[in-house]
């Protein structure tokens, strides 16, 4: 059940520039599953992009080709891709975190992977064991490979708004992170709220810095973490601003290992209430991300965080 089935208006009084149509990036099965506790086992991950791929979503971010001693419960990597049930009009890309990462992408198959950067010093040396601008020497020969193999390459920007240790980041210092990873050859930029902090002038500032720094706002999407409870405010920002892609997780699953402080990501369910209230088509069966977050709750053994999820659940 929806906006629809409730008599609720389809669309907003005053839509402005809102887009008529958003791609959901579905980041559930990595960066909600490799914040679990326990390893989730590997058909139960096919099982749950299949059926958030039934459900309508197009781009399911699979798993990460990091080294199974610091995610252990993405240690399965090859074995799930290998098992994954296709289905056309539907891409899985993978994180990739260097060159050895890379290699075992290709031999899988993948054709779309994301590497994932710091805005700050502090997160680049404790994520990545590198110093701000080091970092790129580690991104540079993976996007440069991965474009001759004919891999399309998304940068992932993290502590875009806020650092647990060095406070707020200027929006200067990440759009200058987010030119230099687009200079290596990524062709989108998602522009992490990692602990949650950000509010929607904060949001509409660093896009606003990004298009005057001359990066359209078509190559940007936005991760939103829901630590405060502003992620769906941010959200709603960034359409305004004319952003057409954003980061979701079903059932609002995930955090971040290396900051304690970052909560669950936007849940997909949530994001799908918001888009069908302001009349902006994303192609998503609600009922069916509905019962695979409720289905997959009971494989975790918690209810699901996301509040359309609860209410939907319950009736």
């Amino acid at each position: 059940m929806g906006v629809r089935e409730l008599g609720l208006p389809e669309r907003a009084a005053d839509p402005g520039a809102l887009p008529g149509r958003v791609t959901i990036w579905e980041v559930g099965a990595r960066d909600g599953l490799q914040n679990e506790k326990t390893v989730v086992p590997v058909e139960v991950k096919a099982e749950f992009l299949d059926r958030l791929a039934r459900a309508g979503l197009t781009t399911l971010e699979a798993t990460s080709f990091v080294h199974p001693k610091w995610v252990p419960q993405l240690a399965d990597a090859e074995d799930l891709l290998a098992r994954l049930p296709r289905h056309d009009g539907v891409r899985y890309p993978v994180l990739v975190p260097n060159e050895r990462g890379l290699d075992r992408a290709l031999a899988a198959g993948v054709t779309h992977i994301a590497v994932f950067a710091s805005a700050t010093e502090t997160f680049a040396r404790r994520n990545l064991n590198s110093d701000l601008d080091a970092q790129f020497s580690l991104f540079e020969p993976v996007i440069t490979r991965a474009r001759a193999a004919g891999v399309d390459v998304r940068g992932y920007v993290s502590m875009c708004f806020g650092d647990p240790w060095e406070g707020v980041v200027a929006p200067e210092q990440v759009v200058s992170v987010g030119r230099r990873l687009r200079d290596l050859g990524c062709t989108q930029l998602s522009l992490g709220d990692t602990i949650g902090v950000a509010t929607a002038s904060s949001v509409e500032r660093l896009l606003d810095t990004f298009t005057s720094g001359g990066v359209p706002v078509g190559e940007l999407a936005v991760h939103f973490h829901d630590t405060y409870g502003q992620a769906l405010a941010n959200t709603l920002a960034a359409l305004r601003r004319g952003v057409t892609t954003v980061d979701s997780s079903a059932g609002g699953l995930g955090g971040c290992p290396y900051a304690g402080s970052a909560t669950g990501n936007l849940a997909t369910e949530d994001l799908v209430w918001l888009l069908d209230g302001l009349g902006i088509a994303h192609g998503v069966d609600l009922d069916a991300l509905v019962d695979t977050s409720v289905w997959l709750a009971g494989h975790l053994g918690r209810p699901s965080p996301s509040r359309v999820v609860r209410a939907l659940a319950a009736r």
